[in-house]
């Protein structure tokens, strides 16, 4: 128990950060994107470039980080990179905006980003390692879905920190400097973290695996691609529905602020009732079944879940079950997933190659998913554009799993 809370608690302060960042996208890039007479979606667009920026550093903190839990320990590099990562988005909380620092201001932020990137991009491989290498045999997907149910809670607790702004500020103070508050609570929760690591021992499997030697690295190239094609379904239809989402809302469909965190707190809902079961079903059935129903359902479903969000005859209370809907659907992907990572990887590469599958189709499908469907939804009109991204890519990720083993669950965490 220690050892999932010391893991997860890392990562919901990592995605709480990633989720306030997102779902004040508008905000952010009113004060600091636009310039005086720079348009709207111009500035949501540069906002999310700096979201997507920080996401290509993330492989890069992949293989740094990764290699020093590989060497060194998980326990100290998951020190390290909490450190790095509270430090950063207590930062971004006391920047000082385009009005003020002129256009050093989105130099600053997007710096602070980069440095959010890295330190995410070791924090992944590590805590699921961790996870999973103190698992008891066949609760690896258990162990492994708390990574994305802490996710899904920080998701949770960025929309709600939103909501409870734009519930109790008006917009001139939201804009103004309420945006920052949400940023301030990153230190005490980055040193709450920083307790339970430090009281951690070193996995049993890491122990082991020091004497063992370790893949070639073809073998290590081949085992990442592979992994990441079978997550970039799960990386792009969940920040699709579960990030992305609110400035659609607002941008597309011209929905209220308060209105679209709503919308994004039931699909978030959605995801965290899901993830854990899901993982431990896949300890039962296999983590292939599991997310093969996910990515195939979100292939299916996705266009008609933007269609119904868009017709006016439709009550509130229908599509807010559909938006839980498209939340639990991306946690039957989310719950096996880092378990189905972990086992692709023996012991003395595992920090370093889970984290790079991971962290390079996060790069690429979740980073670039505002910007792709900011641009695309702006240049074509076409305002089904979310609902293709999240189906292309889960129609991929299907190709990808249909082709891993069968089996319950690999044994390479032993």
């Amino acid at each position: 128990m220690r050892a999932l809370l010391a893991g997860s608690v890392g990562n919901f302060a990592e995605w709480y950060e990633f989720g306030v960042y997102g779902f004040l996208a508008t905000v952010i890039a009113a004060r600091f994107f636009t310039p005086q007479g720079g348009g709207a979606a111009e500035g949501l667009a540069r906002t999310y470039a700096a979201f997507a920026l920080a996401f290509f550093f993330r492989p890069v903190g992949a293989a740094l980080f990764g290699r020093l839990g590989d060497r060194i320990g998980r326990r100290p590099v998951l020190v390290l990179v909490i450190t790095l990562m509270t430090g950063a988005t207590t930062l971004i909380g006391a920047l000082p905006t385009y009005d003020t620092a002129g256009a050093a201001a989105p130099w600053l932020l997007t710096a602070l980003r980069i440095v959010q990137g890295l330190s995410a991009g070791g924090e992944f491989g590590g805590a699921v390692a961790l996870m999973t290498e103190f698992a008891p045999p066949g609760r690896r997907g258990l162990y492994g879905s708390w990574q994305s149910f802490t996710v899904a809670l920080g998701l949770l607790g960025g929309a709600g920190a939103a909501a409870l702004l734009a519930s109790l500020l008006t917009e001139d103070q939201l804009y103004a400097w309420g945006w920052r508050l949400p940023f301030l609570p990153a230190l005490p929760l980055g040193f709450v973290a920083l307790w339970l690591r430090l009281r951690l021992d070193e996995t049993p499997p890491f122990r082991r695996a020091r004497a063992l030697p370790r893949p070639p690295a073809p073998a290590l190239v081949r085992a990442v691609v592979h992994g990441a094609a079978r997550v970039m379904g799960w990386s792009a239809a969940g920040y699709t529905f579960l990030v992305v989402l609110p400035s659609y809302l607002q941008s597309t469909l011209h929905t209220g602020f308060r209105q679209a965190l709503i919308a994004t707190v039931l699909a978030n809902l959605g995801f965290a009732v899901t993830v854990v079961p899901a993982g431990a079903l896949s300890d039962r059935v296999g983590r292939r079944p599991v997310m093969l129903a996910g990515a195939a359902l979100v292939v299916v479903l996705a266009v008609p879940l933007l269609n119904l969000l868009r017709d006016t005859g439709v009550s509130p209370a229908v599509k807010g079950s559909a938006l839980w809907a498209a939340g639990a659907v991306v946690g039957l992907m989310a719950g096996p997933g880092p378990a189905m990572l972990s086992e692709m990887f023996p012991t003395g590469v595992r920090h370093t190659g889970l984290g790079l599958a991971y962290a390079l189709s996060n790069a690429v499908f979740s980073g670039c998913a505002g910007v792709v469907i900011t641009k695309t939804v702006e240049r074509t009109g076409n305002v089904d554009v979310p609902g293709y991204y999240a189906a292309a890519t889960c129609a991929v990720s299907l190709l990808a799993l249909a082709r891993a083993p069968r089996g319950r669950s690999g044994e390479r965490c032993a």
